[in-house]
């Protein structure tokens, strides 16, 4: 938890101040970058608030959240994940538009201008703070040390809410994640599409023995594809394990940790994604 809270926040603070540059460096503002540098943002507070509190158990202070830090932290953490979602449907479904072609339909779509783009971040943020706000009564410090709460982490516990109030914020969140991840996948497959097309008008003009470069926008593209693969990867099988572990009869410590490893691995892993 260490290694990857530290790596991964200074890879998003990498991240977040080279599109910041080229941002403020450069006359045209482009859309993409400023989804980026928002996308690293989430992340960084995905690892601040879920890693840096096991970094610190990590090295033998337990108990050190009180009840107001333990609602801020978990709540912070579920916000900013649900964020992470949003985010980066929004930038596979605008990268998209940006690589279709002049005369589809989609073309109309594309944002006129970078701050077009900010009133999607003020929904997504008012969106996942509504959705989560059932664990702001659900959670607790455990030096309160009561025993019917069901454990969660080293420092908090979410307490035994009504199932009427469970089931309306669990249905909430994955309509959620449905949603922008099916917008996720159909501009992910649209892309595909576009890329083997441009591919096969490449090797056309090979054949002719005509020079051609590859477009930023289509470089671009793949850029986005590859991040699209590292998120759906880590999200799914973190999927998995949870339904696995829920499943299980017995308290399994590698289990546990592995899903606690594969909850931070978007966060961490996708800044170096997008310096390569």
């Amino acid at each position: 938890f260490p290694s990857m809270t530290v790596l991964g926040t200074l890879g998003n603070m990498s991240v977040s101040v080279n599109f910041m540059l080229s941002w403020w460096g450069s006359p045209e503002k482009k859309p993409v970058h400023l989804i980026l540098i928002h996308l690293a943002f989430t992340n960084t507070v995905i690892l601040l608030a879920k890693g840096l509190p096991k970094t610190i158990v990590a090295f033998g202070l337990r108990n050190f959240l009180d009840d107001s830090g333990c609602k801020i932290i978990v709540y912070l953490e579920r916000v900013a994940r649900g964020l992470s979602i949003c985010t980066s449907s929004l930038l596979t479904v605008v990268q998209a538009i940006i690589i279709s072609p002049r005369a589809s339909g989609w073309r109309r779509l594309r944002p006129k201008s970078a701050w077009h783009i900010l009133p999607f971040f003020l929904f997504f943020w008012l969106f996942s703070a509504l959705i989560n706000m059932n664990l702001i009564n659900s959670i607790t410090s455990t030096r309160l040390n009561i025993s019917q709460f069901k454990t969660d982490s080293n420092n908090c516990y979410f307490m035994l809410e009504s199932q009427e109030i469970k089931w309306i914020f669990l249905i909430l969140m994955v309509l959620r994640d449905a949603v922008f991840q099916g917008a996720m996948g159909g501009a992910s497959g649209y892309m595909v599409f576009l890329l083997h097309k441009h591919h096969q008008h490449v090797l056309y003009l090979q054949n002719s023995k005509l020079l051609y470069r590859t477009p930023p926008e289509l470089r671009a593209a793949q850029s986005v594809l590859l991040l699209m693969l590292c998120f759906v990867f880590f999200y799914w099988t973190d999927c998995a394990f949870s339904l696995i572990l829920s499943l299980s009869s017995r308290d399994n410590a590698l289990m546990v940790n592995t899903l606690e490893f594969l909850s931070l691995g978007y966060a961490t892993f996708s800044p170096f994604v997008l310096i390569h």
